[in-house]
């Protein structure tokens, strides 16, 4: 991945953001040539002079401190992930000769764990958002359309982003499709903005851009935010609607995996279907 046309591409979409009554600065006239603040405007919030900004914008200054990201950030009224994000950016990891990377794969402990979390779904999620491994339950919730066994195959694994914008059955499977799809981007450039130099990862990107136009649409925007817990809807074609809180828990020592986990709200519809869809993947793995 370009870092500094990327890097451009984010200060950009930030900047045009931002009114000048919104931070401030007094609007003198009614005509202006771009959306949002302009260079120097922001470049006076960040306290940089205006021809650093610009270079920075332009791709052509690297290393910049930490006090001017953070001056950029404050500006900018950033997030903790978009702060996070804008530091990849500017400053990414050295290019150099890495080892190739082997076809990812969860622990035997994880699998353990996965297996033994009997009424909940639970995933496990690959850096690039492939899936790693499931349990019934989280096969049965968001795939049950797929092969219990396709996470097995690492040249045909199902891949959450994949699956959100370019199969039908997942994208009926979310009522509000939009609101998933800028949170299934949103973590997706995060991702990518950690690691510029995963030739995987960029070509999933490249994949998506080319056959969704949707995807490429969000991705322009560059939304960025760490989508860790919340809330989803499904309607599931099983057993209807349901309203599921989700938690996505970082594995240590795991090179990015991450399991997701769902659950529904005691005494609630969603938990009477979950426990039916429960009895219906029971049945589907049984011998």
């Amino acid at each position: 991945m370009d870092t500094t046309a990327e890097l451009g591409s984010f200060l950009r979409t930030r900047r045009a953001g931002l009114r000048p009554e919104d931070v401030g600065l007094v609007a003198y006239g009614t005509r202006r040539r771009v959306p949002g603040l302009r260079r120097e405007e922001l470049a006076q919030l960040a306290g940089v002079s205006a021809a650093y900004y610009t270079r920075l914008e332009q791709g052509q200054s690297t290393g910049a401190s930490d006090g001017v990201l953070d001056a950029l950030a404050r500006a900018l009224r950033l997030s903790p992930d978009e702060r996070a994000h804008l530091g990849h950016l500017a400053r990414p990891p050295r290019a150099g000769r890495r080892p190739a990377r082997r076809a990812e794969s969860a622990r035997r402990a994880t699998r353990r764990l996965l297996a033994a979390m009997d009424g909940v779904p639970a995933v496990v999620l690959g850096l690039r958002f492939d899936v790693l491994a499931w349990n019934p339950l989280g096969h049965a919730l968001i795939a049950g359309h797929l092969p219990a066994d396709a996470p097995e195959r690492p040249d045909d694994r199902p891949n959450t982003q994949r699956m959100l914008f370019l199969d039908s059955h997942t994208r009926e499977l979310y009522p509000d499709w939009t609101g998933e799809a800028r949170r299934a981007v949103s973590s997706l450039r995060l991702v990518a903005g950690a690691h510029p130099d995963d030739r995987r990862l960029a070509e999933l990107v490249g994949e998506l851009t080319v056959k969704s136009g949707g995807f490429a649409a969000l991705w322009s925007r560059h939304p960025v935010r760490r989508c860790a817990f919340g809330t989803k809807s499904f309607h599931h074609p099983l057993v209807g609607p349901l309203e599921l809180d989700f938690e996505m828990t970082r594995l240590p020592d795991s090179g990015g995996q991450a399991l997701l986990m769902y659950g529904a709200e005691p005494g609630s519809p969603s938990e009477a279907a979950l426990r039916l869809l429960s009895r219906e993947a029971v049945a589907f793995y049984a011998p």
